[in-house]
């Protein structure tokens, strides 16, 4: 167990996202506040050898909208989705203007990295053609990180973390624990991932990708939809960001990993050691579980997986759970792995913004296993202050983040 409080508070001063919900911020929040879903069709490969043929894949991308050609060759479309997120959340915070580049740090999660670009370069040696090597630049996963540090500048730690669906999530918090320390002044951190083939029929191969868009906590569900995208947070010392007079959008106040040492892909199925984390990252806040308002869960649509995280409800928030609200935002966004966890955060962070609790989308009737309040009426009005969020990764990674809304109490 890694449970980590802040010795401050450590502030979120910018917000970035860029997905197949929304390409900005802005976007973003319109498609939480409406409930949309963004999985549809994929035509970014071919998916018809496939039963499960649908993702959230963003649509209407081209890169030259966001970079010069030079930049954008040197880029693959992972890195691309990150540098569009980052800059929306730098710009946002304008902490760039105030600390040394030597005092910004860059802490983030990958997946699948450049693969997608990798496959490119593939199909064209097995048609006979001279593939350029130089779509294989952003096979290593910290070849996002690298551009992100070197594209605006960034000369603080630069780090990349791998634990599958949990990484960016476990970013987020040791850039808080990277400030917290003293290490950093600021922190930019999230995740990115992009769609393809390898991961596409990895899934499809495992029989958890649903036909029709994921529905999380229903009856009748038959596993997760895939997604694409960046989201990234510039988090700082609440002392400072306040010094400096930047306006907080909340704050991280604690998050705890652990490890479950049970199965690759299956969750321990008592819910005791996903009830670990979660009351790892509430004690790690300094908070007590009655002050949680609601849960982002991991919420994939997997049947054991929504079962398993409803337990650990009860376990974490006994009597009382009744009364937590346990959403899934996959059901807008779909299961962008190594970006779920930043993604579900900065969601997380606008709801509280906004002062509501999304709603669980693509509602297909009552699981009797599933006797929570998931929130399938869709989204309604919450002066909640504290949420938490859940990353809950093949292999057991799992990550716990507590995130608190601006003036949030103490």
């Amino acid at each position: 167990m890694r449970p980590s409080a802040a010795k401050g508070k450590i502030a979120i001063t910018g917000l970035g996202i860029f997905s197949a919900a929304g390409k900005n911020r802005i976007s973003f929040t319109e498609s939480l506040l409406k409930g949309k879903c963004a999985i549809g069709p994929v035509d970014l490969f071919d998916v018809s050898p496939f039963t499960g043929r649908i993702a959230a894949q963003v649509k209407d991308f081209d890169p030259l909208d966001y970079f010069d050609r030079r930049t954008a060759a040197r880029l693959m479309r992972a890195d691309q989705f990150a540098l569009i997120a980052a800059g929306e959340a730098l710009e946002m915070s304008g902490a760039r203007s105030h600390y040394s580049p030597y005092d910004i740090g860059v802490s983030m999660g990958a997946g699948a990295a450049g693969m997608y670009h990798g496959e490119l370069w593939l199909e064209g040696v097995l048609r006979g053609e001279r593939s350029h090597p130089s779509l294989l630049r952003g096979i290593l996963p910290d070849h996002t990180a690298t551009s992100i540090a070197g594209h605006f500048g960034l000369c603080g730690y630069q780090g990349s973390i791998t634990t599958a669906c949990s990484s960016s999530a476990t970013a987020i918090g040791w850039g808080a624990d990277l400030i917290a320390s003293g290490r950093l002044s600021a922190c930019l951190c999230g995740g990115t991932d992009a769609l393809s083939l390898l991961t596409f029929a990895g899934f499809n191969s495992l029989k958890v990708i649903d036909t029709e868009p994921c529905s999380p906590f229903s009856l009748g569900r038959q596993g997760i939809s895939l997604g694409e995208g960046a989201a990234f947070l510039v988090l700082e010392d609440e002392a400072h960001a306040q010094a400096r007079n930047a306006r907080i959008y909340g704050c991280i106040p604690g998050y705890a990993i652990a490890g479950e040492a049970h199965h690759m892909t299956a969750p321990e199925p008592t819910g005791r050691e996903a009830a670990r984390v979660m009351r790892s990252a509430i004690e790690a806040a300094g908070i007590s579980p009655d002050q949680v308002g609601w849960v982002n869960a991991h919420g994939t649509g997997t049947p054991l997986n929504d079962v398993v995280e409803s337990k650990a409800m009860r376990l974490v928030f006994g009597d009382h759970a009744d009364s937590v609200p346990l959403i899934s935002t996959k059901a807008m966004t779909g299961h962008c792995l190594g970006a779920a966890g930043a993604i579900e955060i900065v969601a997380t962070a606008l709801a509280l913004n906004a002062g509501v609790i999304p709603g669980t989308l693509n509602f297909r009737g009552e699981d009797p296993e599933c006797d929570l309040d998931y929130g399938h009426a869709g989204i309604r009005e919450s002066a909640a202050a504290i949420a938490l969020s859940n990353s809950f990764a093949f292999g057991g990674n799992t990550t716990s983040v507590v995130i608190q809304g601006p003036g949030g109490g103490d």
